[in-house]
């Protein structure tokens, strides 16, 4: 299933930024750039305390004396790595948040946090330390599940997201810049944001003040539930201007229980293109509402095409669940299971029938960060080191990955800085080409751009699809 793609540059007013913060290792300096509750305590008893008027906030403190503790503090460090004129740069710590999950020492926090990591380790409030092994990460739901070596730890309390309302009350505790534990309130925005075409996260939007090192840290109701993970600000300066998102926690525990269990992530396909109903075509089409997916393309060996879906049908239903949006039935078909067979509720001809789909797979992505999110942390720039004219750590493609996304030639990228992290170059993508040379490897790419004028066209690849950008360069 998929949406129209599309990039935002370095043109754009605003950018959607991860919130992991990155330090230098000796962190002094902020690179501002951007289950069961442990013990039988019933929630009525953690809610105690909490009480507000119309002209005032609730009070707070019983939902963090019983759940701060699981709120964890993370360092992921990174080894030094060489940019595209060879030379050396030096590693970094991205500084997250992230939170205890089983007594055993599982944690949930994001993936743009741990990316690239060498090492990374967990800092409970009690000032005990661990390192943590990554169970495995998840980059198109930017989720990542850690393992810590420890036992009876306290654990926070998961809740639903369906059950949340907009204007409802929420708080977030993390440790932004590095303050662990601190913790701010807001209210619920909006719910199912979509913050990339193809992304099948419904973001839950809010206006909690979180900044860099916030990433990873859980979102909670008044019922002192987990109903999201803190994972993005949508800003122009790179810090809080009142949005913030959230991935809801049943997207995140979904991605969770498979990563423990296999290692990876399987996501359900139907194959089809679907977009937003505008009013008039729901007036044209009989519909009441614009609520529902039509389908705009059905692809021909897909499995929509053999339970017969057509060009111009509404979906309005996934196995019971009514369909609002594109960004609900992307949702909904990425946690259903390959080889499973699922009910598809679709207008057609003035009325609703149903159909069965046996669920495909979608394929695995080399590349799949989503086309907004900028997950990669920045890294210092060393002093003493002359500023890379296109700002970019690489890697040859394996054969596999080569064979896997049927490329002539490319470089994955590790790490993207300055004019490349600028123009929308992230970690993970492919450079298959600049001015329309195809790049076979590190050293053509450094020989193309030591020559290059003041800016260069970069073709890259990430998610599968190709996009041009410009870049200026240094």
């Amino acid at each position: 299933m998929t949406t129209r793609k599309y990039w935002r540059g370095s043109a754009a007013a605003c950018v959607v930024l991860a919130i992991a913060g990155t330090y230098a290792i000796s962190h002094r300096n902020a690179d501002a750039s951007v289950s069961e509750a442990h013990g039988e305590v019933a929630a009525t008893n953690a809610l105690s305390g909490i009480t507000g008027t119309r002209s005032s906030a609730p009070d707070f403190s019983s939902i963090v004396s019983r759940y701060g503790a699981a709120v964890v503090h993370i360092g992921a460090k990174q080894a030094a790595s060489r940019d595209e004129n060879g030379e050396g740069g030096r590693g970094g710590e991205a500084l997250g948040s992230g939170f205890i999950i089983s007594q055993d020492g599982y944690v949930l926090t994001n993936n743009h946090v741990v990316e690239g990591a060498d090492r990374v380790t967990v800092k409970l409030t009690d000032g005990r330390e661990f390192h943590a092994r990554v169970v495995g990460t998840d980059k198109t739901s930017d989720v990542a599940v850690l393992k810590i070596e420890a036992s009876n730890l306290p654990t926070v309390k998961i809740g639903d997201p369906a059950n949340s309302k907009v204007g409802e009350w929420v708080v977030a505790i993390g440790s932004p810049y590095g303050f662990d534990n601190t913790v701010t309130s807001g209210i619920i925005s909006a719910k199912a944001r979509q913050m990339s075409d193809d992304s099948p996260i419904p973001f839950i939007q809010t206006d909690v003040p979180v900044n860099p090192g916030n990433s990873g840290g859980p979102l909670f109701n008044l019922n002192g539930e987990v109903i999201g993970i803190n994972s993005m600000i949508y800003s122009r300066t790179g810090g809080f201007q009142g949005l913030s998102f959230a991935i809801p926690i049943d997207a995140a525990m979904h991605v969770k229980d498979q990563l423990v269990q296999t290692g990876h992530v399987s996501r359900g396909r139907i194959g089809v293109g679907v977009q937003p109903v505008s009013a008039e075509q729901a007036k044209s089409l009989g519909l009441d509402s614009t609520r529902g997916a039509l389908v705009g393309s059905v692809d021909p060996s897909g499995p929509a095409q053999a339970a017969g879906l057509r060009q111009g049908d509404v979906i309005v239903g996934v196995n019971g669940a009514r369909i609002a949006n594109t960004t609900e039935l992307m949702a909904q078909v990425s946690q259903l299971t390959p080889g499973s067979t699922a009910t598809v509720n679709v207008w057609r001809n003035g009325g609703e029938r149903k159909l069965s789909v046996t669920v495909g797979a979608q394929s695995p992505q080399v590349a799949s960060a989503s086309p907004r999110m900028q997950r990669e942390p920045q890294q210092q720039q060393q002093p003493d080191q002359a500023r890379p004219r296109l700002g970019v750590a690489v890697r040859p493609l394996t054969a596999d990955e080569q064979q896997e996304a049927s490329l002539p030639g490319g470089v994955v990228v590790q790490q993207a800085t300055g004019p490349a992290a600028a123009a929308g170059i992230q970690a993970g993508d492919i450079i298959v080409a600049v001015d329309g040379k195809v790049i076979r490897g590190p050293q053509q790419l450094k020989q193309i751009i030591s020559q290059a004028d003041d800016s260069v066209s970069v073709t890259v690849v990430r998610d599968g699809e190709e996009a041009s950008v410009t870049v200026t360069l240094g």
